[in-house]
Parts: C-alpha cells; sequence; structure tokens
C-alpha cells in the first residue's frame, strides 16, 4: 500500500474520479491542496466503518514506529531547531519546537493511551421507542475530514493524527514552516505504519506546500474539509475564525489567572503559584496573572515574590504589589495596561492585589482569555462563589492551572482546548472528534 502523498488512486487501485460526490469537483482538482483533500475524503469514507480493532493496530504501529524511528525524526527536528535560532527566534517558541528522546517516548506513549481508550464512534448518546412504535437512536459518527492549523509544536502532528484516527476521521496537518522539517518527518513515519496496518495512508496527509497560499486554499475547501481547528497564538487563531469558509471549533490563547483568598494555606498558594507559572510557561494552560486578596497580602506576596525570584520569574506588579519589591530579590517591574492582557508563554507574570473575591473576579472578566482560572482558598463559600461567578472552560481550586489538560483529564493526548461554547469546550478527546445522526427503524412506518 502506498503511502505517497500525491498518489491519485484510492487503495483498490480505482481513480479517485470514479467515486463522484456532489461535493467534490470532477475531474480531480488541479490545486495540490484540494487534491490532498480529495484524497482525504476518500480515506475518511474508508474509516467510518470501521470496528475499533484495525483502528487501534494502526495506532500501536504508529507508537512502535515513532520509538523505532526516533533518530529519524531527532535528526530531522535538528534542522528545525538550528533554523529558529539563527532567525532569532525566542526561547519559549524553541521549546515548543523541540524534541529530544525523552519527548518522542512520552508521545509514542500517548498514541499508546489513546489505542486504549473506548472508541466513541457508535455510541449511543440515546435512544427510545416513539409512541409510534420507531426505534429512534442517536448515535456518534466521524466529523469526516478535520484540518489542523498550527504553529511550531511537531507534538501536535502525531497527537491530532492519533486522535483522528481512533475517531474514524482523517486528518489534513498544516503545520508552521518553522517547524517543516519535523512534521515532513513524523508524517512520514505516521503514514508508513497506518499503511503497513492495513489501513488508508491517505487519513494523514501533510498539506503541500509552506506559503500562507495553502493555508487560505484550506480554509476555503469548504465540502472537502468539514472542520478546521486552529491551534497557535491569537493571530493565527483569529485569521482562521475570520476567513476560513469551512466550520472552525476555535482553540484560544491562556491569559490564566491564580486568585489567593484571604483565606488560603499560604504554602499551598505558593506551591500551586509556582507550579501553574514556572512548570512549563511556554504553555497556554500556564498562569499568566497572580491576584491576591489584600487581607492575605503582607504574609503572601514576599513569600511568593521570592519563590518567582528562585524560578527565574519577572513580576510585572501594580503600584501594591510594588510597595513589597524593594525588600525582595525578586525582579519586578510596573505593571501596564497590556501586561494584564497579554499570554507571555515565559517566565513572566503580572501580579495584583485586589480588595475582594468579586473584585477578583471583575478582574478576571474583563481580562480573561476564558481558559483556566485557578483559585487557592480554605474556605469552601469561596470556593463555590468563585466556581459559580467565574466563566472559563475549567475553574480549578486549589490546584494547579496546569491540569487543564487532555491527558491530564484522562482523555488521551488532546486535539486542543476549545475556549468557544458550541460543539465543545474545553480540552478536546475523541468525544469531541464526533458528530452524530440519527437511525429511525420502523416495520412499514408512513407518515
Amino acid at each position: 500500500m502506498s503511502s505517497s502523498p500525491e498518489s491519485d488512486l484510492p487503495h483498490d487501485g480505482t481513480p479517485l474520479t470514479a467515486f463522484p460526490s456532489p461535493d467534490l469537483p470532477s475531474p480531480l482538482p488541479q490545486s495540490p491542496v484540494l487534491r490532498a483533500a480529495y484524497r482525504a475524503k476518500a480515506a475518511a469514507n474508508e474509516l467510518a466503518p470501521l470496528p475499533r480493532t484495525p483502528k487501534d493496530e494502526a495506532l500501536l504501529a504508529i507508537a512502535d514506529a515513532l520509538v523505532v524511528r526516533t533518530r529519524e525524526i531527532l535528526e530531522a527536528n535538528a534542522e528545525d531547531v538550528e533554523r529558529a535560532r539563527e532567525a532569532g527566534t525566542s526561547e519559549s517558541t524553541i521549546d515548543r519546537l523541540t524534541l529530544n528522546r525523552e519527548r518522542v517516548a512520552a508521545i509514542a506513549a500517548d498514541v499508546r493511551h489513546v489505542a486504549g481508550l473506548p472508541d466513541p464512534v457508535g455510541e449511543v448518546v440515546r435512544g427510545s421507542t416513539l409512541p409510534n412504535g420507531l426505534d429512534l437512536r442517536q448515535v456518534r459518527v466521524p466529523l469526516g475530514v478535520v484540518g489542523i492549523i498550527y504553529e511550531a509544536r511537531p507534538n501536535v502532528t502525531v497527537d491530532a493524527s492519533a486522535l483522528c484516527l481512533k475517531s474514524g476521521n482523517a486528518v489534513l496537518l498544516r503545520g508552521s514552516s518553522s517547524a517543516y522539517s519535523s512534521n515532513r518527518k513524523l508524517v512520514e513515519v505516521l503514514r508508513d505504519a497506518v499503511g503497513g496496518a492495513g489501513l488508508p495512508a491517505d487519513c494523514i496527509q501533510l498539506v503541500p506546500g509552506e506559503t500562507r497560499d495553502s493555508v487560505t486554499e484550506l480554509m476555503r475547501a469548504r465540502g472537502m474539509v468539514d472542520v478546521l481547528i486552529p491551534r497557535g497564538g491569537a493571530a493565527l487563531i483569529r485569521n482562521v475564525v475570520e476567513n476560513s469558509t469551512v466550520p472552525v471549533i476555535e482553540t484560544g490563547t491562556g491569559n490564566c489567572h491564580v486568585y489567593v483568598d484571604a483565606e488560603t494555606d499560604l504554602a499551598m498558594a505558593v506551591e500551586i503559584l509556582v507550579n501553574s507559572k514556572a512548570s512549563r510557561p511556554s504553555v497556554c494552560n500556564a498562569a499568566e496573572t497572580l491576584l491576591v486578596h489584600k487581607d492575605v497580602a503582607d504574609a503572601f506576596v514576599p513569600l511568593a515574590l521570592e519563590a518567582l525570584a528562585e524560578a527565574g520569574v519577572t513580576v510585572h506588579a501594580d503600584d501594591r504589589v510594588l510597595a513589597y519589591a524593594e525588600e525582595s530579590k525578586a525582579t519586578v517591574v510596573p505593571a501596564t495596561v497590556e501586561d494584564w492582557e497579554t499570554e507571555y508563554l515565559s517566565y513572566d507574570i503580572a501580579a495584583g492585589i485586589v480588595d475582594s473575591l468579586e473584585a477578583a473576579v471583575a478582574h478576571i472578566r474583563l481580562w480573561s482569555s476564558g481558559h483556566t482560572e485557578a483559585i487557592v482558598t480554605t474556605s469552601q463559600a469561596a470556593a463555590r462563589r468563585f466556581t459559580q461567578l467565574v466563566d472559563a472552560t475549567t475553574v480549578a481550586v486549589n490546584a494547579s492551572t496546569r491540569f487543564t489538560d487532555g491527558g491530564q483529564f484522562g482523555f488521551g493526548a488532546e486535539i486542543g482546548i476549545s475556549t468557544q461554547k458550541l460543539h465543545a469546550r474545553g480540552p478536546m478527546g475523541l468525544p469531541e472528534l464526533t458528530s452524530t445522526k440519527y437511525i429511525v427503524t420502523g416495520d412499514g412506518h408512513v407518515r
């Protein structure tokens, strides 16, 4: 079975033009992007009716191939990292771009985990026998062809492919040019593994082209691509949402807050703050703002500044926090309006003191991206009030913001974290990559 992305034949050897569809042009389109979408549509049709076993076998083959071919993957990744450093790319972006043996092994482990998850396809969401005797079932079905537009995160190439394959979808991957060598090698490894397991290799494809024209074509491939999921910075997401004619599931930026309440465990609050900010600052679930209740500021702020200093974090402080900076080792600078809205993705955090829980909520409502918001408190009443008032995909009580993650939630490797409210919200696992259809069974029923 060929894994060539340029093949114009489905795997039984019949030309694609022999499969007419009202959604697809005939003859085969000349655009390389549309040709890839055409092949993905054919592959999605093959995947949709498959039972769980062949999909799981293909996923396990992918995991094994990632481990066996780690050296090839790292060599390709090293090319991208070298180009990024020569271009003066920020360290946070280089961190997201970089692969090593441990990260590849972790990605492979995530794929195996996805293989062990329940298959959502065919699940009955609801069903009943109607008063007229008709049997009605609403069942999960694949979305079809899923396009992913993402930035310098080569792990997304594997995560998205694994989740789409498990849920019966074909995937079109459009990563950034900065990760082109890594993505090209990873897709080669994935396609070889899938094809070797007997499934259509065209269910995983790298979108041809490295220019913005290919992105535009993918966004306009309505009828061939069923949904687009952008993953990256605010500018990328805005571009896709505003210019795509293909339906979009919007993943959002992570301007996440940690609020330390008047009643709190100081040691726990410090630990949660440092973990939320500094365990991996380049990811969307990292905290970007600290808010402290005024009643605990004298006790907590000096401890927080010391801990953030040890973690190498620069604090962008309001006037009330600045008052504590003189006796601190921390690097503290005055906060500007822009600091409250910034997703730093670096060792920086904005910090302010608020007069009440309600004031913290008001600040969060004004500046939050709706990703993850955390409260650290020993008061059940405060925790309950915070969770009621804060509108975000995830509200954490006495827990790090870093837990907002498909793997941490037990979903397997996520396709993204949706900050919108239609179809999916929060970490998107397998069920979020399905739609539903109704199956109505009668016995000669007429209306």
